[in-house]
């Protein structure tokens, strides 16, 4: 899914949505912001496979579309800690109920493999 489809006001909401969040790591990061801020690093050390480029490019988009908030703090070495939004804590608890129905569908799918 294209990133312009996230401000085409011509599709509907879902699409709207699912194209802010669509990504291998976006939900993860919500999941993990969610507790409290972190820093790049500790996000990266949470999420083996994750590179710093692509770290980073996924915290821009976020930040980008109002998810996250990016503080630097005037120290040195440089410190950079990123934390939701209120909007990106309203995504955060709109995806919950869907959460929770993944669950639901991998609990189904882990029966009927055991029955198998």
């Amino acid at each position: 899914m294209t990133r312009s489809r996230a401000r085409d006001a011509n599709v509907c909401g879902v699409t709207a949505a699912i194209a802010v969040i669509d990504g291998k790591w976006k939900t993860i990061l919500l999941w993990l912001l969610e507790s409290r801020p972190h820093r790049p690093g500790e996000l990266r050390r949470r999420l083996p496979g994750l590179t710093e480029k692509v770290l980073t490019q996924t915290l821009r988009e976020m930040e980008a579309d109002g998810l996250v908030h990016r503080e630097v703090h005037d120290v040195r070495p440089l410190k950079t800690v990123y934390s939701l939004t209120a909007f990106g804590r309203e995504l955060s608890e709109a995806l919950a109920p869907l959460s929770d129905w993944g669950h639901r569908r991998l609990e189904k799918l882990s029966e009927s493999q055991a029955d198998s």
